[in-house]
């Protein structure tokens, strides 16, 4: 499985590079990344992430959809979330870490050595961030990179755990290339509000 896990890896960082650099190419670089890692992570019994990445399949279509402009007579431009669009987003990000958590615990009941292990937990702690951060990265919200970089800071040590080491790789090249997409995006964001007064 290594040389898929690399392949999902390369295929994973052209995506965020894209991504950072708000190119469409972000999502078809994004779709057969994530279909790789579904298979990867059912294999790993990281089935919340698994789950994610199934969830990370449908938002790129989406997402694809919504940057590409069809349906809409405007481009998609980066924004910034309002304090109600931040006070959801956090909320929903406790709200899907409680469901997926009861989740993994029920569907795996029987396998006492998972239920014993710290997987369940951690396993719904970034899957819950990275839903959040893929529906904002959608619609262009700044604040998907804050949510991408503190999911990336959890899965390093995840999967490193699991042997998927260059997937923990991947997540600290991710991790580097989220900081410096947040920091880009802000940049955009301002050069734009600057130009538009």
């Amino acid at each position: 499985m290594n040389w898929l896990e690399l392949i999902a890896v390369l295929l994973g960082i052209l995506s965020v590079w894209y991504a950072r650099k708000e190119k469409i190419l972000v999502f078809p670089f994004g779709i057969a990344n994530v279909s790789i890692y579904i298979y990867i992570c059912f294999v790993a019994r990281l089935y919340a992430n698994a789950g994610i990445n199934i969830v990370y399949l449908i938002s790129n279509i989406f997402g694809w959809y919504m940057w590409s402009g069809k349906g809409s007579d405007q481009k998609l431009e980066i924004s910034r979330n309002t304090l109600k669009q931040n006070i959801i987003s956090w909320i929903s990000v406790v709200l899907i870490y409680i469901i997926v958590f009861f989740i993994l615990r029920y569907v795996n009941r029987s396998d006492i050595e998972y239920l014993q292990s710290y997987l369940p937990l951690i396993d719904a702690f970034n899957t819950a961030f990275f839903l959040v951060a893929t529906i904002l990265m959608a619609v262009k919200k700044v604040e998907n990179w804050l949510f991408w970089i503190v999911g990336d800071i959890i899965s390093i040590p995840i999967f490193a755990s699991q042997g998927l080491y260059f997937t923990s790789i991947q997540y600290t090249v991710f991790l580097i290339l989220a900081i410096l997409g947040w920091k880009e995006w802000k940049a955009k964001l301002k050069s734009k509000s600057v130009s538009n007064e």
